[in-house]
């Protein structure tokens, strides 16, 4: 998954985080450890929302929720996270930076140094951070939409601009959507405004294609690697893009042309990268259908771990490792892989736990790990 030692990128290191008014988080404040460190509380108590608070000011998003309203705590009118951030270079004078995320008014404030940045990819790009909650451990088995966003954030390290086009493409298939079905008749199909609609999902459909596409060229080597650590080195494991459109801005539009009777009956275009998947395959066979429980649990941490060292390699820079509550899903062999692993890693690991007795990290020195403890949003 990895590549040795003196190749490896350096690491990107949380240094100190400040927290305001975020969910059940008054006032926190907290300097990390370098290598690993352990929220551990009981359930509801604030673990999670505090890795939500390091994602918040890492890429300005939540992982949780696509509402920003709802990091904002009860009673409070500004919800924010702000981080300082270090990335390690080998023979190089440290790169330090502060970033800001904040909600206000409902609305997402971003500050890196004091400064606007360019863009909101320029922001959640610059210091690289990967999450890894419960519900994700249904990735390999889940709807496609779980993984076509896995390869959409790969793809927005490798080609910032292809968060544009998939907006972009959204935004224009809704609108031939609507448009199909306010007028089924003939006279409407054939209208200019139809025909540019589907101008625009040619063109940022097709280019939306090709990000993916060269996401899964990189992800999957580096899930092949990282699944035979994790899980069963007798085991293959092929990761394979099956796109729903195509890269080709002139087949995609021929095609949406030919579907437009079809999909004025339809609940959604029959064609297009809203269609994409990201197909697993075991041994040649589908994973959906031939992986055993346990199999489908290290599949999905291997994906994890394959965007982690995905994103270091196009990056330059190892990323900040959040994990929310893996532990208490997997059964004693697979956590105890999973922290093998993580001992062999070099980024800087996040994780939360409601039985910090199973935390075990071989190879991670007492110097190098810190132990919290959160109670009712308050961290000890």
């Amino acid at each position: 998954m990895s590549a040795p030692a003196d190749e490896r990128p350096p690491s990107l290191l949380l240094e100190r985080l400040h927290v305001r008014e975020l969910r059940n988080l008054a006032r926190v404040d907290v300097e990390p450890a370098p290598r690993l460190n352990v929220i551990a509380g009981n359930n509801g108590q604030g673990k999670t929302s505090l890795l939500e608070a390091i994602y918040f000011a890492a890429t300005s998003r939540s992982f949780r929720t696509h509402r920003a309203a709802e990091l904002v705590r009860h009673g409070a009118s500004v919800a924010s996270a702000r981080a300082r951030f270090v990335e390690r270079r080998a023979e190089l004078a440290p790169l330090a930076r502060e970033q800001t995320a904040a909600v206000e008014n409902k609305r997402c404030v971003v500050r890196i140094d004091g400064n606007r940045p360019p863009s909101l990819a320029s922001f959640a790009t610059r210091s690289p951070v990967v999450a890894f909650h419960t519900e994700e451990l249904a990735l390999s088995t889940g709807p496609a939409s779980a993984r076509r966003t896995l390869l959409d954030r790969l793809a927005l390290f490798m080609d910032p601009q292809s968060a544009d086009h998939r907006a972009r493409y959204a935004q224009a298939l809704r609108a031939r959507h609507e448009l199909l079905h306010r007028g089924a008749g003939s006279a409407a199909q054939a209208s200019a405004e139809l025909d540019a609609f589907e101008e625009l999902c040619a063109v940022h459909g097709a280019a939306l294609t090709r990000a993916r596409e060269a996401a899964v060229q990189a992800l999957s080597p580096e899930l092949a690697q990282a699944f035979a650590r994790i899980a069963a080195p007798d085991l293959t494991l092929t990761a394979r893009y099956t796109p729903g459109g195509a890269g080709d801005a002139d087949a995609a539009r021929e095609a949406l042309r030919d579907q437009r009777r079809r999909d004025t009956h339809r609940p959604s275009a029959g064609f297009g990268p809203h269609r994409d998947d990201l197909t697993l395959e075991l041994d040649g066979h589908p994973a959906r259908v031939v992986a055993s429980q346990g199999q489908h649990r290290a599949l999905t941490l291997s994906l994890k771990a394959a965007e982690t060292a995905a994103i270091a390699a196009v990056r330059g820079v190892e990323p900040i490792l959040l994990l929310d509550d893996v532990s208490s899903e997997l059964d004693p062999d697979r956590t105890e892989a999973l922290f093998v692993f993580l001992g062999m890693a070099r980024g800087q690991v996040f994780l939360t736990t409601t039985r910090r007795d199973l935390i075990v990290a071989p190879g991670v020195p007492s110097s190098e790990r810190r132990d919290f403890h959160v109670d009712g949003g308050v961290l000890s």
